[in-house]
């Protein structure tokens, strides 16, 4: 049994062949995942006025084809370790993920205050969120291995607001999924513009999303024909997927690893339908 040409040899399809296949499939797979490596980047990178950005690239160097790319919003913290986590998880999954830096430079807020005071200049100002989203995404699109033509855009929270407001801006996006988000029907640029497809991923348990706002969001999705899915979590409330949130005892907000698991595989799902090749015509 040779493997000299790179391919694995035919087996038959029966019991006492398949267990030494799937052994060796066990084997390949791991050494792959072994060969894989992660690297993580700074990037300097400024907006349309001239203002200092520093966000981060994270891609696996074994790959050398283009690939989908993946643009992280971050939440109201500004960039910080959690979502350069999620930016390797991604490069992990093969993507080239990059954390944009809607903040600054050197802007890292380290209180609930200052995490609120800098959230809330961009959530009142939502022309400065989506031109710093966008500075974001063109950050992007100038690094090594990134498919142009094949682009989402996540983000949690103050970031999954952000994401939605990059679909209204029609930025040139695949998809955007929004992890617990503030989501409401902002009166800027309302929604004719989205091309996006769009994933919501929502506490059922969330004090901070009413029914009034999400009722309104998801009338602004349908009048302007938007193909969107909105998805539920029972007993999840605001930051399910911040396992650091349970820290800063925010009463409303809580981890639920139930809610982060499942919400992380309906994103890798919605990635495999918006980014899979186009079919023959």
């Amino acid at each position: 049994m040779s493997f000299a040409d790179g391919h694995l040899p035919i087996l038959r399809w029966e019991p006492t062949s398949f267990r030494p296949f799937a052994a060796l499939l066990c084997i390949i797979i791991s050494l792959q995942a072994v060969s894989a490596k992660i690297t993580a980047k700074a990037v300097e990178y400024t907006d349309d006025h001239g203002t200092a950005l520093e966000g981060s690239v994270f891609y696996d160097d074994s790959l050398s084809t283009k690939r989908p790319a993946v643009l992280v919003i971050h939440d109201w913290r500004g960039l910080t370790d959690t979502t350069k986590k999620r930016c390797e998880m991604l490069a992990q999954l093969g993507y080239v993920a990059f954390a944009g830096d809607i903040y600054g430079k050197g802007v890292r807020p380290k209180s609930v205050t200052e995490y609120s005071n800098q959230a809330t200049i961009y959530k009142d100002d939502r022309q400065l969120f989506r031109e710093r989203a966008r500075a974001a995404y063109e950050a992007l699109l100038k690094q090594p291995g990134v498919d142009t033509s094949r682009v989402a855009a996540i983000g949690y929270c103050f970031g999954g607001t952000g994401v939605i407001e990059m679909g209204r801006d029609g930025t040139p996006l695949l998809g955007v999924v929004s992890f617990h988000g503030g989501l409401d029907s902002s009166p800027l640029s309302p929604g004719k513009n989205f091309t996006a497809k769009v994933l919501v991923l929502c506490g059922a348990d969330d004090p901070f999303e009413s029914l009034e706002d999400m009722t309104a969001f998801e009338q602004q999705l349908r009048d302007n024909h938007v193909d969107y899915q909105i998805v539920k979590y029972g007993g999840a409330e605001h930051s399910f997927t911040d396992e650091g949130v349970d820290s800063l005892n925010l009463k409303g907000a809580k981890y639920n690893p139930d809610a982060d698991r499942r919400s992380w595989k309906a994103m890798e799902d919605f990635f495999g339908e918006i980014f899979a090749p186009a079919p023959p015509s």
